[in-house]
C-alpha cells in the first residue's frame, strides 16, 4: 500500500469514480440499464452539485483510481443543547477486484470516518453488503437494536 494515496476526490476524478460505480453495479446485478458513456457524465455532474451533502473519498495509485467511499451527510433537527446536529452514512465503498484485501478498503472507511470526526457529525452508519460487515465491524461498527430500517422502495 506504499504507493497507494486515500484522499479526498478532485472534481476531475468523478468520471473515473462514476467507471468505478458503474463496475460495481455490472459486477452484482449483470449489464446495466444504460451505457457507461451515458451514466458517466451524468455521475460525475450530480457528484459536482452534491459536494456539500455528498464527499467522496479515493484511493490512487498515481494517476489511477483503484477505490472509492462516499460519505452522505444529513442535518438532524435540532434540539436545545445542541441546534446544528449532522450524522452521516457510509455509501459506495468500493474497491477494484486486483485490489481487494490489501487494506485499500479499511483505509477508505477509516478516511471517511476520520472525515465524519471533522466535521463533528453525531454517528455514521452504513448498509453493508455481506462480504463486507466484518471490515466495518474492524473500523468500529457496530449493531445498534436501535437502529431500524424499512425497505419502501427498489434500487
Amino acid at each position: 500500500m506504499k504507493d497507494i494515496i486515500c484522499r479526498p476526490a478532485q472534481p476531475h476524478e468523478f468520471a473515473a469514480v462514476a467507471e468505478l460505480r458503474g463496475r460495481w453495479v455490472e459486477e452484482l446485478h449483470g449489464p446495466p440499464d444504460v451505457t457507461l458513456d451515458a451514466f458517466v457524465p451524468r455521475f460525475a455532474a450530480w457528484a459536482r452539485q452534491h459536494t456539500a451533502s455528498h464527499r467522496c473519498v479515493v484511493s490512487v495509485r498515481g494517476d489511477v483510481v483503484i477505490g472509492m467511499a462516499w460519505l452522505a451527510i444529513t442535518q438532524r433537527v435540532p434540539h436545545p443543547r445542541a441546534f446544528e446536529r449532522l450524522s452521516g452514512d457510509v455509501q459506495c465503498v468500493y474497491v477494484v477486484p486486483d485490489e481487494r484485501a490489501s487494506g485499500v478498503g479499511g483505509e477508505l472507511i477509516e478516511t471517511v470516518l476520520a472525515w465524519a470526526g471533522e466535521l463533528g457529525l453525531e454517528r455514521v452508519t452504513v448498509h453493508s453488503s455481506d462480504r463486507a460487515v466484518s471490515a466495518y465491524r474492524r473500523h468500529g461498527f457496530a449493531v445498534s437494536p436501535r437502529l431500524l430500517q424499512a425497505e419502501v422502495g427498489e434500487t
